[in-house]
């Protein structure tokens, strides 16, 4: 080989290598495209929303390992909100005018979206929200894509399947009770509950309210007891969920079905605490180690939560909220790649016409934005055994209902402690 073809050798190979040196680095200055959001790291659902922050972490980190979004990083810029809808105005103000986030997401549950909505309409831009019960509903906003499964009609969507499946038994109901804490969310599920039992010719034999700070069930169910309804519908948050499920086993609550709207029964700290109180009870769910709800991407997603989560003093195994925290996001960024865009015109267009494939399966959003087709489950508590965590993370204790297509086994009725 020559000098001169020696020399030009060496160069080439130095301009590859610099090249190759270059391109993370590149990546790495780009400046990032920031996505806004308030959780509740604090207050009553900060359980749920440190979870769901570690899954929006996870995507953010699997995202930025395939080299980000339009070739730059992405970057989560988030706030406390402490449970507290008063602080969710401040929070999204800041995020926008002086963080200058390029996209905004939610935070978790109905009361914490619904005082964000007025701020995100007047910018216009796409508001990917993340677990709010009818939240749209009065702001019928265009730009609103919830990824709860609720369905088109969410507060009907979300007790139909508890009342399908009762209409079903033999012989039928005759009567229900219904109810709720005095909140939003709890309102809403009740304001559906109430319209299905009416659409089903059921007597309403008891519908009220406790206030939110309420601890002591007993007499609740007592009176509710009172009524001897055939079914008994319930709306309420997890501390709530707790005293009302123990209320109902030092009553003897006889009803041949119960359950229904609890939220906090998904989590398995509050599975453990119950036990075999749990037994029997139907109730909603979105998603749970049953085969027939094994989508693409599921178990390696919620392995890896399994690793960060351990020793966060979040829920183990993830099962309920972080996929749908993850698949948000995953909706958001299949959204920025396919327009090549951050225009919110663009996204809001595209998030209404496409399917999207997610960890939690295929997602597609109505002209609501709400999801176009319910898959708010029924399970059923079955076999549930005392002070035992783990026999939560896999098939077996938590059995589909409802909807049929995702059904796992058939309904125990009627309901027995």
């Amino acid at each position: 080989m020559t000098h001169s073809r020696r020399k030009w050798l060496l160069i080439s190979v130095a301009l590859a290598a610099a090249a190759a040196l270059a391109a993370p680095l590149a990546h790495a200055q780009q400046k990032p495209i920031k996505i806004g959001f308030s959780m509740a790291l604090t207050g009553g659902l900060a359980g749920g929303g440190k979870g769901a922050l570690i899954s929006m972490e996870i995507w953010r980190d699997d995202v930025n390992k395939k080299g980000g979004l339009l070739g730059r990083p992405v970057a989560l810029v988030y706030y406390d909100d402490a449970t507290q809808p008063a602080n969710v105005p401040g929070i999204y103000t800041k995020l926008l005018e002086v963080d200058k986030v390029d996209l905004v997401v939610s935070g978790y549950g109905t009361n914490l979206i619904a005082p964000a909505m007025p701020i995100i309409m007047r910018k216009k831009l796409v508001f990917p929200a993340l677990f709010g019960l009818g939240a749209n509903e009065e702001f019928k906003y265009d730009r609103y894509f919830q990824i709860m499964p609720a369905g088109p009609a969410p507060k009907l969507d979300w007790s139909k399947g508890f009342f399908e499946l009762a209409m079903e038994q033999n012989p039928k109901p005759k009567s229900v009770a219904i109810v709720a804490a005095d909140a939003e969310f709890a309102l809403n599920a009740a304001e559906g509950a109430r319209a299905n039992a009416k659409k089903l010719k059921l007597d309403i034999v008891y519908d009220k309210t406790y206030p939110p700070a309420t601890t002591d069930f007993t007499p609740i169910v007592r009176a509710i007891q009172a009524t001897s309804p055939d079914i008994v519908y319930v709306g309420s948050y997890p501390p709530d969920s707790v005293g009302m499920v123990k209320a109902a086993s030092e009553v003897g609550l006889k009803t041949k079905m119960f359950g229904g709207g609890m939220v906090g029964l998904q989590f398995a700290a509050i599975q453990k605490n119950l036990g075999p109180l749990l037994n029997g009870i139907v109730n909603y769910d979105f998603w749970v180690p049953e085969p027939t709800l094994n989508f693409p991407g599921v178990n390696e997603f919620l392995a890896k939560y399994r690793v960060a989560a351990k020793d966060k003093g979040v829920d183990p195994f993830g099962h309920y909220l972080p996929p749908y925290s993850y698949a948000y996001l995953e909706v958001l960024g299949q959204a920025v790649e396919a327009t090549k865009s951050l225009d919110h015109s663009k996204l809001a267009a595209y998030m209404h016409k496409t399917t999207f494939d997610t960890v939690v399966g295929k997602v597609k959003f109505g002209k609501n934005g709400e999801w176009a087709r319910t898959r708010t489950l029924q399970v059923q508590f079955r076999d549930v055994q005392p002070d035992n965590l783990e026999q939560f993370a896999g098939p077996g204790k938590r059995i589909v209902l409802y909807p049929k297509e995702w059904k796992s086994g058939n309904i125990v009725f009627p309901y027995k402690q």
